[in-house]
C-alpha cells in the first residue's frame, strides 16, 4: 500500500530534522485468502500518540481474527487513522482518505480529524464510518457492521503479549495518559482528546515489562502532557509487583529506570517538579534527554499563547537541570509568526535561543487551526514575514546544533542501531529520538543488526548528524582490564 504523503516543508530553504512522523502502513498479518471478507488495510498518520492508538486497534482486530494487508487491492476495507492538529496534517489526512477511496472504495476514518466529521464528509461523502481519537470500540463496531467477525482459529493467529506494534522491534512508544488540561490558544487537543486521564501506574508498568520481554531496547514515554501524569488521580498510590507505587511521573520513572533499558521522556511541560527526575538521569537510570515544547520566549507572545510567560525563569530552569545532569540533551519546538508577533518579540526569541543553546529544535510557522482561540487574535503575521523569520530562526539553531555536535567529535558513545542502509549502519545515541532527531552513521558497517547496541568513536559531525567508527572490542576490553588492575592496586 503506497501512500503519497504531503510534505509541509518541501518549499522551504532551511533544513532541519523531521518535526513530524512518517506515515505508517500496517504490515501483512494473518493468512486469510483474498475474497474471505476478513482482510483490512490500515494507514496510521500523525504523532506517536496516534500510532499507539493504531497499535491498539490492530491488536484487537488481530485478536478477533481479521487479517491485515498492505495493499489497497487486497483489502476488503481500509481504515485511516488521521491527524488534525495543523492545516498540513489535515490536508495529508484528507489526501490519504481520498486515495484510499479511489484505490479501494470502502473506507473507515478514525483519529483526531474524525472529531470534525462534517469537514471530512464535505470533501469525501462516501466514507463508511467516522470516529474520533482513541475511539477503539466504535472502530471495531464499524468494522463488524461491514465485515462480520471471521471464524477465528487461535492456533493460526497467535498475538504476542505486547500486542501489535508498528515500530521496529527494538523500540516502542509507551503512552501513559490521554488528553490535556491546558488551554493553549493555538491548540485544539483538549477539544479532540478531552481532559487529562492518566493510565493506572500498574497498567503502564505491566506494558513496559511486556515490551522489554519482547526484545524492546528503548521505551519512548509519551502523552499530551507527560509531566502532569497522575494529577487527575491526585497522585494516588497503587501496587505493582507487590510494592506500593505512586501515580506520578517521578515514581513511574523510578520504576522504569529499574528495567535496564533506555527510557526517553517526550512532551514534558516545564513544571518545577520536573527537576526531581534529573537525578535519575544523572545516575543513568533513564536517558538524560528531555523533550520540552517551549513554543516561544517573548513574555507577551507566551501570554497570548497561554503558556508559561517567564522566559528568564525558564533559562534558570535549564541551567539548574544541566547542573544536576551535565549530559542532559534538551529538544524543543517553537512557533514563529504567531498572531501579534512583532520584530521585537521575534528578536527576544532569537536571543533566548542563543542563551539556551538547546540541542535539538523544531520550528513551525503559525498556521490557523479550525477551532483554535488564536484564530481570533488580531494582527496575524503575513506569510512572507513568517517565512523570513522561520529562515532566520533555523539559521541560528543550525549553527548552535553544528557547534554542539562538533563537541561530540572525539567522544565514544553507545549507539542503538536502527537500520542497515546502502552505505552502512545507521543508529542513534541517547541524544537522538527516532524520526525527529539526528543519527549516528557508521559508513561501511554492514555486519550489524537493528536493535544491536555498540560503542562508536565519533569522528565527524555536521548540522544534524554524527559519523563514526566502531570502537575496537579488544581496546575496550583492555581498558576494562586496566581498570580492574587499578582497583586491585588500590585495595592492596
Amino acid at each position: 500500500m503506497t501512500v503519497n504523503t504531503f510534505d509541509p516543508n518541501e518549499s522551504t530553504v532551511a533544513v532541519q530534522p523531521n518535526t513530524t512522523h512518517a506515515t505508517k502502513v500496517a504490515p501483512e498479518m494473518g493468512n486469510g485468502a483474498k475474497g474471505t471478507g476478513t482482510r483490512i488495510g490500515f494507514i496510521s498518520l500523525g504523532c506517536p500518540k496516534n500510532l499507539v492508538d493504531s497499535e491498539r486497534i490492530l491488536t484487537q482486530l488481530r485478536t478477533e481474527g481479521y487479517d491485515i494487508v498492505n495493499t489497497y487491492e487486497g483489502a476488503d476495507l481500509v481504515i485511516v487513522n488521521t491527524c488534525g492538529f495543523i492545516d498540513s496534517a489535515v490536508k495529508e489526512s484528507l489526501d490519504t482518505i481520498g486515495e484510499a477511496l479511489r484505490e479501494n472504495g470502502k473506507v473507515l476514518v478514525t483519529g483526531c480529524l474524525g472529531a470534525k466529521e462534517d469537514e471530512i464528509t464535505e470533501v469525501h461523502p462516501g466514507i463508511l464510518g467516522i470516529s474520533g481519537p482513541h475511539a477503539y470500540e466504535m472502530v471495531l463496531e464499524q468494522v463488524h457492521a461491514h465485515l462480520p467477525k471471521p471464524e477465528y482459529d487461535p492456533m493460526t493467529s497467535l498475538i504476542p503479549d505486547h500486542g501489535v506494534k508498528l515500530t521496529p522491534k527494538h523500540y516502542a512508544y509507551l503512552k501513559i495518559s490521554e488528553g490535556c488540561n491546558h488551554t493553549c490558544t493555538f491548540c485544539i487537543i483538549p477539544s479532540m482528546r478531552g481532559k487529562l486521564v492518566s493510565r493506572p501506574v500498574g497498567q503502564v508498568l505491566d506494558e513496559a515489562k511486556r515490551l522489554k520481554a519482547s526484545g524492546v531496547k528503548e521505551l519512548l514515554v509519551i502523552s499530551q502532557d507527560t509531566g502532569a501524569y497522575g494529577v487527575d488521580a491526585k497522585y494516588s498510590t497503587s501496587f505493582w509487583d507487590g510494592m506500593p507505587v505512586k501515580t506520578s511521573m517521578q515514581a513511574l520513572c523510578e520504576k522504569l529506570g529499574e528495567m535496564g533499558i533506555w527510557v526517553r521522556l517526550h512532551y514534558v511541560y516545564p513544571y518545577p517538579h520536573i527537576e526531581k527526575v534529573l537525578p535519575l538521569m544523572a545516575e543513568g537510570k533513564i536517558l538524560p534527554y528531555l523533550d520540552v515544547p517551549f513554543q516561544h520566549a517573548s513574555p507577551r507572545i507566551l501570554k497570548l499563547m497561554k503558556r508559561p510567560g517567564n522566559s528568564e525563569k525558564t533559562l534558570e530552569q535549564i541551567k539548574s537541570w544541566r547542573e544536576i545532569c551535565p549530559e542532559l540533551v534538551i529538544r524543543s519546538t517553537f512557533i514563529v509568526g504567531f498572531p501579534g508577533e512583532t520584530e521585537e518579540d521575534f528578536q527576544i526569541l532569537l536571543d533566548w535561543l542563543e542563551e539556551a543553546r538547546l540541542d535539538r529544535v523544531g520550528c513551525f510557522k503559525y498556521s490557523p487551526v479550525e477551532g483554535a482561540v488564536a484564530n481570533e487574535l488580531p494582527d496575524h503575521v503575513p506569510e512572507e514575514i513568517q517565512e523570513e523569520r522561520y529562515q532566520r530562526f533555523m539559521d541560528v539553531q543550525s549553527r548552535i546544533s553544528r557547534e554542539k555536535l562538533g563537541e561530540r567529535v572525539g567522544q565514544e558513545m553507545l549507539v542503538l542501531i536502527d537500520e542497515i542502509g546502502e552505505e552502512g549502519a545507521i543508529g542513534r545515541s541517547y541524544a537522538d529520538a527516532p524520526e525527529i532527531d539526528g543519527r549516528v552513521i557508521l559508513g561501511g558497517e554492514f555486519d550489524l543488526t537493528p536493535g544491536e547496541m555498540v560503542w562508536v568513536s565519533i569522528e565527524y559531525s555536521d548540522d544534524h548528524d554524527l559519523y563514526g567508527t566502531l570502537v575496537d572490542d579488544e581496546e575496550f576490553e583492555d581498558d576494562e582490564y586496566e581498570d580492574e588492575l587499578e582497583g586491585e592496586e588500590l585495595e592492596g
